[in-house]
């Protein structure tokens, strides 16, 4: 039997990573930390494990423990990092340093897995045209704006320099689902009667069902290639307007009040939300970090990439993928 180890596994994303290794008969093992919540992880076969990713010594001699006891991990799947904070630093600290420090710990022991993937994002890429709204390539230059994407593509680089270690790194747009937390705000939001959008240009998004990205991350996983990068989307485009539009009809929202706020007094809202958060030291879903995601106008990347790598066709379209989204967040209650 086949072991892994996917970290972060009790987020929405790595919850998703467990249940299909589980399916496909993985000696599965779960990264979570000791505060973590397991509500989505009870499935009695699954191993729990704590990594010290904050010291490499320390990291590397718990692997090496690890082994002794039950053997190596044939396949990674590094998922775990965050997305907002209350200290940007935290960011470069989580995401990246963290990232090295697992790799080194790895080949220091002498346990590099058959395919580490890492869950990178398309944040790692900065801004695309917004002139004339080509899509982003992946022989684009990275230009990341915010201090999330810059520690993303830091980690990216590391891993990239490692020739002698089986890397994949895959860099999703959008993700939602079930269980996800920061699109089913805006979802509620849309719910309550209420449609807010951000700046007046046009904005072009891409998305990503998790089923769908849990399908390319296996597969590239499980596949001969390695050392590869790609953006992973559905391989639509759509306008802020018509993701609104979609989200309604799942909904079933026939009317609501639709209200676009301006740059600059998201910018202001901002950074006095992020400021007010940081002094009680907690993360905030608004803060001057994501005031640069929002005001990305656009998000569109070229997955031909990857499907000519992978052979990948999206399973979901944001329709169907949004009313499976909608329909679970109101059988469990979320709405």
């Amino acid at each position: 039997m086949k072991k892994i180890l996917i970290t972060g596994a009790s987020g929405f994303i790595g919850s998703f990573y467990v249940e299909e290794a589980l399916k496909k008969g993985f000696e599965v093992w779960a990264g979570v930390r000791k505060t973590s919540s397991l509500e989505f992880l009870t499935d009695s076969a699954i191993h729990f494990i704590d990594l010290n990713y904050a010291n490499v010594v320390g990291l590397q001699e718990q692997i090496e423990r690890h082994v002794a006891q039950n053997g190596q991990w044939d396949y990674i799947i590094h998922n775990a990092g965050i997305t907002k904070c209350a200290d940007v630093s935290d960011f470069d600290r989580i995401n990246c340093d963290y990232t090295l420090n697992l790799i080194n710990a790895l080949k220091k022991s002498g346990n590099t897995p058959e395919k580490f993937v890492y869950m990178s994002s398309l944040s790692a890429f900065g801004p695309g045209d917004e002139i004339n709204y080509t899509q982003l390539r992946l022989n684009d230059t990275p230009r990341p704006n915010t201090a999330y994407g810059r520690s993303k593509i830091q980690a990216e680089r590391y891993l990239q320099s490692q020739t002698d270690f089986p890397y994949i790194i895959l860099r999703p747009t959008g993700v939602y689902g079930p269980r996800e937390k920061d699109y089913f705000a805006m979802v509620k939001l849309i719910h309550t009667g209420l449609d807010v959008a951000v700046g007046f240009k046009t904005q072009l998004l891409n998305f990503i069902y998790i089923q769908d990205l849990t399908e390319v991350c296996f597969t590239a996983m499980e596949s001969s290639l390695k050392n590869k990068v790609w953006f992973v989307a559905d391989g639509d485009t759509y306008t802020s307007k018509a993701y609104t539009k979609i989200v309604k009809e799942a909904l079933n929202k026939k009317y609501v009040f639709k209200m676009t706020l301006p740059l600059f007094f998201v910018k202001i809202a901002s950074d006095l939300t992020g400021f007010i958060y940081w002094l009680r030291g907690k993360p905030s879903l608004l803060n001057p970090d994501k005031y640069q995601i929002l005001k990305q106008r656009n998000w569109s990347c070229d997955i031909s990439s990857l499907q000519h790598d992978l052979g990948f066709k999206a399973r979901y379209n944001l329709q169907k993928g949004m009313e499976e989204t909608v329909a679970w967040y109101k059988e469990n209650g979320w709405l």
